[in-house]
C-alpha cells in the first residue's frame, strides 16, 4: 500500500505542472506513445494471444488499430479542443464576457478489464494525456502478460509522476479506491460499477462508468436478411463474444425466423468453418477468458436447455482448452440466466417475436443496455423502436463499429453506466469544464444595487417580466 501511496503522492504533487501544459506539450507526449506502439506491435499482439489466444489479426484490428485512431485524432484537434471557448452574451449581461476553458481534473484512476487489455487502458489514457491529467492504470489481473506489456510500456514512456502502472487483483483495487483522486473511469460489470460509485461518493469523486449489459438485436420482415445475418454473426463473435457491445440476443419476426436461422448459420461456416475441428484449430477464433467464466456460460447454456430451449447450431465445449463452439439457441425462456443476465460469450440467443410491440415489450423489461441494433428498411419500426428505449446508443443496419467513430460518443444509461468517452467526448469526460465571466469597462449592474428606489423597482418590473 505506501508503494500506491507514494505513487499518488509524486502525481498530488505534480498535477499542477501537468494542469498548465500547453497543446504542443501534451501532443507530443501522444506522438511517443504513437511511437512505442508502432515499434512494439509484435509483442502487444503475442502478449494478448498468451493470455485468452486472440488472433493477431483481430488484436491489430480491435486493440492496436482503435487506439491509433483515437490518438491520432486527439493529436489532430487537440489545440482546437483546448481554446477557450466563448459564449453568448445575454441582454441582462451585455457588457460582460464569457467563455468557457476545459482544465484537467488532476488526478485520474483508470481501472481497465480483461476483454480488451490494450484498447481499454490506453484508450482512456489518450484522453487522460489530452486533458492533462496525471494517472494511475489498474489493469486486469486475468490478462497477466499484457498487463506486464502495459508496465513496461509505462515506465519507458512517463514518469511515475504522470502516469504509472499497479497491478494487483481485487485487494488493490480496493485500496486505490481508498486514494483521494479527482476522477475514476472504470470500465468492468455493473456489479463492479456499483461498488466503484459507491466508493467515490464517498469522496464525491466524479466518475465515468463503461459498463455492459443485455444488447439486444432486433430483425424485422424488412431487412436485407443475408448481410445482417453476417453482421450479426461477425459482431457475436468477435473475441469470442466477449464485448460490451457485442448483440446479447435477437429478436427477429416469427414470420422470417426459420430462414434467418439457416443464414446465421451459413455465416457462421463462411467466418470460421463447417465442423468443429475446423473451428477449433482456427485462429481467428478466440478462446474464453478463464475456467470460471467457462464454466459460467456452459451453465448458462444448460439451464437455458433444461427450461426448452433448442440449440440450432453448435453447443459443444471443452474445459481444457476453454472452448466454446458458437452456439445459436432457439430461446424464449423469460426468466432463465441466458435471458436475464448478459451473455458475455459466444452462445447466441434467438427469440420469435409475432408483433414489433412485443419485442420492444422484451427489451423494456430488462435494464438498460449499453446499445441496440435495429435491422430494418422501415422507418415506422426503427422510429417506433428509438422512442420507446433507452440506450447509450443505436446501431441501423450495422453494429459494434460505432466504438471506433471517434466524432461520436461512447457510454451506456443507467445500468449500463455513465458519461462519455473517446474524442473530444473524452476529452471533456477528464476535463472541468470552468465558466470565466469577465466584467466590461461599464458596471450597468449598478441600476439594480439597493436602495431600491421606485425607478430600480421599474426596472427590476421590466427584467422579471420581459427579459
Amino acid at each position: 500500500m505506501e508503494m500506491r501511496k507514494d505513487i499518488f503522492q509524486l502525481q498530488f504533487e505534480n498535477k499542477q505542472t501537468l494542469r498548465n501544459t500547453t497543446a504542443k506539450e501534451r501532443i507530443e507526449k501522444l506522438i511517443k506513445l504513437e511511437k512505442w506502439i508502432l515499434t512494439n506491435r509484435e509483442s502487444i499482439k503475442t502478449a494478448i494471444y498468451k493470455d485468452f489466444k486472440k488472433s493477431f489479426d483481430e488484436t491489430e484490428l480491435t486493440e492496436i488499430y482503435p487506439v491509433l485512431s483515437e490518438l491520432r485524432h486527439a493529436k489532430r484537434n487537440l489545440s482546437k479542443w483546448m481554446k477557450s471557448k466563448r459564449v453568448k452574451r445575454t441582454l441582462t449581461l451585455i457588457t460582460q464576457k464569457a467563455y468557457l476553458k476545459y482544465e484537467a481534473k488532476g488526478n485520474v484512476l483508470i481501472i481497465s478489464p480483461w476483454n480488451y487489455p490494450f484498447l481499454l487502458s490506453i484508450g482512456p489514457l489518450v484522453s487522460s494525456i489530452s486533458a492533462g491529467n496525471t494517472a494511475i492504470i489498474k489493469p486486469s489481473e486475468f490478462t497477466n502478460h499484457t498487463s506486464d506489456l502495459l508496465e513496461k510500456m509505462i515506465s519507458e514512456l512517463f514518469s511515475k509522476s504522470e502516469t504509472a502502472v499497479v497491478q494487483g487483483g481485487k485487494e488493490i483495487s480496493s485500496e486505490l479506491l481508498e486514494l483521494n483522486f479527482d476522477h475514476i473511469f472504470f470500465t468492468g460489470s455493473s456489479e463492479v460499477g456499483k461498488i466503484i460509485a459507491k466508493s467515490a461518493a464517498e469522496k464525491l469523486t466524479t466518475i465515468t462508468l463503461e459498463l455492459g449489459g443485455k444488447s439486444p438485436v432486433i430483425v424485422d420482415e424488412t431487412a436485407h436478411l443475408r448481410s445482417s445475418a453476417e453482421k450479426i454473426i461477425w459482431g457475436k463473435f468477435l473475441n469470442k463474444g466477449q464485448t460490451c457491445i457485442a448483440p446479447d440476443y435477437v429478436l427477429v419476426d416469427k414470420k422470417i425466423a426459420d430462414q434467418f436461422s439457416k443464414l446465421l448459420i451459413e455465416s457462421i461456416e463462411k467466418l470460421y468453418g463447417t465442423s468443429i475441428k475446423n473451428i477449433n484449430s482456427n485462429g481467428d477464433y478466440a478462446r474464453i477468458i478463464s475456467e470460471k467464466h467457462h464454466n459460467k456460460l456452459t451453465e448458462m447454456l444448460e439451464n437455458a436447455l433444461k427450461n426448452g430451449s433448442k440449440i440450432l447450431y453448435g453447443g459443444k465445449h471443452n474445459s481444457n482448452d476453454k472452448f466454446i463452439e458458437p452456439t445459436l439457441i432457439l430461446s424464449d425462456c423469460k426468466n432463465c440466466g441466458i435471458a436475464k443476465d448478459e451473455i458475455f460469450g459466444p452462445l447466441l440467443p434467438i427469440i420469435q417475436y409475432d408483433e414489433i410491440d412485443g419485442a420492444i415489450d422484451w427489451i423494456n423489461s430488462r435494464s438498460c443496455p449499453l446499445t441496440i441494433y435495429i435491422f430494418s428498411n422501415n422507418k415506422k419500426n426503427i422510429d417506433k423502436i428509438t422512442s420507446r428505449t433507452q440506450t447509450g446508443s443505436v446501431g441501423i443496419n450495422e453494429l459494434v463499429v460505432q466504438f471506433s467513430h471517434n466524432y461520436m460518443p461512447f457510454g451506456g444509461v443507467r445500468n449500463s453506466g455513465f458519461g462519455r468517452s473517446h474524442g473530444y467526448f473524452g476529452f471533456k469526460e477528464f476535463s472541468n469544464e470552468r465558466a470565466y465571466l469577465k466584467s466590461g469597462k461599464i458596471n450597468f449592474l449598478k441600476i439594480i444595487y439597493p436602495p431600491y428606489t421606485k425607478s430600480k423597482k421599474k426596472i427590476i418590473d421590466l427584467m422579471v417580466r420581459y427579459f
